[in-house]
């Protein structure tokens, strides 16, 4: 492996087409669809860009849209995909032609819970290889890890939750849209060697700084890692006016310093070179600015251990539980109750 420590990177801003009101075979199409117009679009932006464009990161649920309506069944028979299926294969064919490292977010279906289907942050290699897979940890509507945790690790272990892939540009991982409010989580990539944090999302656009616009600088900087953030350019297909979340690609340094910014719609706007020699210089220094490695994490282990979320709320006896979507909101309600009584609210 050729290591590259200097390259541009995309954070491409690309319309999501919902398949919320569509039927199954119909949702398939529109997925592969998009992924055409991707291709078209990485092959124009690079043509424009240049050719050292060696990571392309697209929006959350670029594929799909969110799951509004449909139960979970439903949901993941009509627009999960498969890790060895028709959609997958597209985009590993993908970052094959363009030779980039392509990262994005997707409902993905699990052979080890076939009756669920997680959100999943993917990255494909040069060579069409998965290379990165993680999955949602946090999230309102969907089911996460958590929720089947004991098999989970069983299965996966605990080195699948918070995946780290060293690549040929550099050590790779992923976090997912509003996951990016969650310091620990950033911090728990960084830990295990992150530099470049990949934020698939979708969100809304403002002319003035959002809780995530404000995460995004602050997870750079708290971590000294690169965060290279893709926002759909508007949603169609759905109720929701189009062009609610739009806007704000963008790719911040490890000093919390935007490099470049996307206006609304489709656009390539948001480019610019990573140098991971300067990041690692600034890891290695002593002095007041490296948070990464001025913070003992061990003070802070016996707090976290007061766990007040449950898990396993989706497996029962050896097998998966499937609920309705209203438990998702009855179990935040519970949260909150557990968290009044502990005084904490």
């Amino acid at each position: 492996m050729t290591e590259t420590t200097a390259y541009r990177a995309l954070a491409l801003q690309v319309r999501c087409r919902a398949v919320n009101l569509l039927g199954k075979d119909e949702a398939r199409a529109s997925m592969l669809a998009t992924i055409a117009r991707i291709d078209a679009q990485i092959g124009a932006s690079k043509g424009f860009i240049g050719s050292d464009v060696r990571l392309v990161v697209l929006p959350e649920y670029f594929l799909t849209s969110f799951p509004v309506g449909d139960p979970l069944p439903a949901w993941r028979d009509k627009a999960a995909i498969a890790p060895d299926g028709a959609e997958a294969t597209a985009l590993a064919a993908v970052a094959q032609k363009h030779n980039v490292f392509l990262a994005g977010n997707a409902y993905e279906t699990d052979p080890g819970f076939p009756d669920l289907y997680f959100q999943s942050c993917l990255v494909w290699s040069p060579s069409g290889e998965l290379v990165l897979r993680y999955r949602r940890l946090i999230s309102m509507f969907a089911p996460s890890p958590w929720d089947v945790w004991d098999a989970f690790l069983d299965r996966y272990g605990i080195d699948a939750v918070f995946p780290v892939a060293a690549t040929e540009i550099g050590k790779l991982a992923a976090i997912a849209s509003e996951e990016i409010l969650y310091p620990e989580i950033a911090r728990a990539h960084a830990v295990k060697g992150a530099e470049i944090l990949l934020h698939s999302t979708s969100e809304t656009g403002s002319p003035d700084l959002t809780p995530k616009d404000i995460a995004k600088r602050a997870r750079a900087l708290e971590n000294l890692v690169y965060v290279v953030s893709a926002n759909s350019g508007g949603i169609e297909g759905t109720p929701m006016p189009e062009n609610s979340t739009d806007g704000m690609s963008k790719l911040i340094d490890y000093t919390g310093r935007v490099l470049a910014v996307a206006d609304t719609g489709e656009t390539m706007a948001a480019n610019a070179e990573l140098d991971l020699a300067a990041l690692r210089r600034n890891r290695a220094r002593v002095g007041m600015g490296n948070l990464l490695a001025r913070q003992a994490l061990g003070p802070f282990s016996e707090t976290y251990a007061a766990e007040i979320h449950p898990k396993n709320t989706m497996w029962r006896d050896g097998k998966v539980a499937v609920p309705d979507r209203s438990v998702f909101v009855e179990r935040q309600r519970n949260v909150i109750a557990a968290l009044t009584a502990r005084g904490v609210l």
